[in-house]
């Protein structure tokens, strides 16, 4: 039972100040989103991606979270976008207080769309709002089809979830009719994007609808 009453302190703190976090996000009007999945899925192929098609037209900025290294920052920072790195040193998520004190790297009056990449786990994230406007849950065909079933929270919590790596649905062990149905059955408003970042397929379409969310500045 002491246990139980521990994590209901750690996240009604997390909360106090993931509420703090979303107000701040609101007064900038910006659009955050807690992008999650386990790891290898390619979540920093897909930001790669979706800067290449979008930094044109959205002023974006990046946090970078990681178990140990800050490879996946060094990748972005060709972009020429604000990125900064959180190394969680073994912590298997990010939480809100490592995100409050990672936005004081950022002149938020300049950024349009801020990319949380959460570290990756389909467990622990799940749990804890950051203050964002949405989760975004990435996996690949690699996974099977199954994930959704076994991880329902990340799926139930999420507003959209993106099935990468579709060029290799030929060689994998997935079928993408169950995989959409197993995560349509957790969560029925999910909207669902299918993309390879190797051969840009389905690309396009999410980021067009990702910057559909984006609110216009005056």
């Amino acid at each position: 039972m002491s246990v139980i009453t521990i994590e209901r302190k750690v996240l009604e703190k997390n909360d106090t100040l993931a509420a703090q976090n979303r107000e701040l996000f609101s007064g900038h009007r910006l659009f955050v989103v807690n992008m999650v999945s386990s790891p290898g899925s390619g979540k920093t192929s897909l930001l790669e991606r979706t800067i290449e098609h979008l930094g044109s037209k959205k002023r974006l900025a990046v946090i970078e979270g990681d178990v140990q290294t800050d490879y996946d920052a060094q990748r972005l920072a060709r972009y020429h976008i604000p990125v900064v790195q959180i190394v969680t040193n073994g912590g298997c998520h990010l939480e809100a207080n490592l995100v409050k004190n990672a936005l004081t790297n950022f002149d938020l009056k300049s950024v349009d769309l801020l990319i949380i990449e959460n570290v990756g786990n389909l467990v622990c994230p799940a749990n804890y709002d950051l203050g964002e406007t949405m989760k975004v849950v990435l996996m690949s065909t690699t996974e099977g089809d199954d994930k959704p079933l076994k991880y329902p929270a990340m799926f139930r919590n999420s507003g959209a979830l993106v099935i990468n790596k579709v060029d290799l649905l030929p060689y994998v062990n997935c079928h993408l009719e169950d995989l959409k149905q197993n995560a349509l059955q957790i969560n029925p408003s999910l909207k669902i994007f299918e993309t390879s970042c190797t051969t840009r397929a389905g690309i396009s379409q999410w980021c067009d609808w990702l910057a559909q969310k984006v609110p216009v500045h005056p």
